[in-house]
């Protein structure tokens, strides 16, 4: 483990400098191939069971032993800085309460076809698709949901914000380090790769004729496709895909997206395993 004064650490902590500032670059996914994760519950789940490498740790002092079995738990090629608070504030930018941030490596990024191909024998699959949804807090509530209710994957076009930006990662409490994800072309390309593959497109809609209840077996593959809060999924989406709503209230029209997909996943995949075992 390495104490490190003020003087080395614009040297050994690069990529921890400007934090926010670095976000941004960050945040279309093609920077320099690293993440932020940031506080204890995040940092757990990229160690213990996330899927990406971890490149290093930063610690204030004070957090090295609460985290004792994380870092015991790190290969010895991983470095954990350990700083005084004062210093970790003048390193990422700004007083960073938590204490506690991680490096990560975003390694190869899947493709559609392979999120979308394999099978598990006997089991219904879901998967979501989010077309234009830019903002971090819904697409990382997306992912905690996702992740709670077992959803194989995330779909994203070309237009839906990263996963992996710092704040979508901290709203997920971890799940977007958990979920595989892939990210196509554009919204046609996913429908393309959705049909190539045998899974059947859902899109929410209030506008649908169906709802949860009736959708009935007829595919065990379902991808779940979500567009933004107020236009909504496109046409030349929604033509391609069964519309289903959500029934409400009628003084209200739609959900927050993050609310309307925890419970779309939801109903999916209760469904589809109510469906299974008949």
């Amino acid at each position: 483990m390495d104490s490190l004064e003020a003087a080395q650490a614009e040297a050994l902590l690069r990529p921890y400098i400007g934090v926010r500032e670095r976000d941004l670059l960050r945040g279309d996914a093609t920077g320099d191939g690293v993440f932020i994760a940031e506080g204890e519950v995040v940092v757990r789940v990229l160690v213990q069971r996330g899927r990406f490498a971890v490149r290093s740790l930063l610690l204030e002092a004070r957090r090295v032993e609460p985290l004792r079995d994380v870092i015991d738990a790190l290969p010895e090629s991983v470095p954990v800085y350990v700083v005084p608070q004062s210093v970790m504030d003048g390193i990422v930018g700004f007083a960073i309460h938590r204490g506690i941030l991680a490096l990560g490596s975003r390694g190869v990024p899947l493709t559609p076809s392979e999120l979308l191909g394999g099978q598990a024998e006997g089991k219904p699959e879901l998967l979501v698709g989010l077309v234009g949804l830019a903002n971090h807090d819904n697409v990382g509530s997306i992912f905690r949901s996702a992740a709670a209710f077992g959803v194989r994957g995330v779909l994203l076009d070309d237009t839906s914000c990263d996963p992996l930006y710092r704040k979508a990662i901290r709203v997920s409490v971890g799940g977007a380090l958990v979920v595989p994800f892939a990210r196509s072309e554009s919204a046609t390309a996913m429908l393309d790769a959705i049909e190539a593959h045998g899974w059947e497109p859902i899109a929410l809609t209030p506008r649908g004729e169906e709802t949860f209840g009736n959708l009935g077996k007829a595919c065990s593959r379902r991808v779940l496709l979500m567009g933004t809060e107020g236009e909504g999924l496109p046409d030349h989406v929604l033509t391609r895909a069964r519309r289903v709503r959500i029934d409400m209230e009628p003084t209200l029209d739609s959900l927050n997206v993050a609310v309307a997909t925890g419970i779309a996943i939801y109903e999916a995949t209760q469904g589809m395993r109510a469906h299974a075992r008949r």
